[in-house]
């Protein structure tokens, strides 16, 4: 039922997809996990609470440049890190597209050839796989 590969093809099926992620992606999950928590957002309001009342012993520019530093530096930070997550959930669910897109037009392929006057479900196939960029020579 489902087409043949060509050797060196990329891994259509979730199964295919490998499981190792490196350092810096296990890194950026657990930061984001933790970000998206409300003892995280607790942590920065604590921050700036006991940021506020400094500027009773801090000259105004200096209160000022610390607040402005700090929370530039951890947005910087933070985007990047969520960015690589976000970038790794999205090539995720598209791997899980294109299996479902191929493992369909397969399915569709094989009961278009067992109904010989099925010529609408082969062209809604093909109308498939070119939609999703799912051509005959290349897998998802």
């Amino acid at each position: 039922m489902t087409e043949k590969k060509h050797k060196g093809d990329a891994a259509t099926m979730p199964e295919d997809i490998s499981r190792r992620t490196s350092p810096f992606d296990k890194f950026a999950t657990k930061a984001s996990e933790l970000a998206a928590r409300a003892p995280f957002f607790l942590f920065c309001l604590l921050l700036v609470l006991i940021w506020a009342p400094s500027i009773i012993w801090l000259p105004m520019e200096l209160w000022q440049l610390i607040i402005n530093t700090t929370t530039t530096i951890i947005t910087f930070l933070m985007v990047a890190l969520l960015q690589n997550t976000e970038s790794r959930n999205d090539a995720a669910v598209q791997h899980k597209l294109n299996a479902l897109a191929d493992g369909l037009a397969d399915l569709m392929q094989h009961t278009a050839k067992e109904d010989p006057d099925s010529h609408d479900l082969d062209d809604c196939r093909k109308q498939l796989r070119r939609a999703v960029g799912l051509e005959d020579d290349e897998s998802a």
